[in-house]
């Protein structure tokens, strides 16, 4: 029950992490329009593609788990 519940968590998050990304929109809504650094959104960005690697990695890892469990 717990793995499952975090594998809905971890869904959310990367769904979301996605969405941040998506062509067109970018990251300027989150910082407020674009009156930010060029520096700021690039970092924003690279930690926006690791957390999606990541929380794809880990959603892949669960679904095995559960996978695994429920034979």
């Amino acid at each position: 029950m717990v793995l499952t519940v975090l594998q809905i968590v971890v869904s959310v998050l990367l769904v979301a992490a996605i969405l941040l990304q998506a062509p067109g929109t970018g990251l300027s809504p989150v910082f407020g329009g674009g009156g930010e650094s060029y520096r700021s959104k690039r970092s924003a960005q690279r930690f926006l593609l690791i957390a999606t690697i990541a929380l794809a990695a880990i959603l892949a890892v669960l679904s095995l788990i559960l996978l695994i469990l429920q034979q």
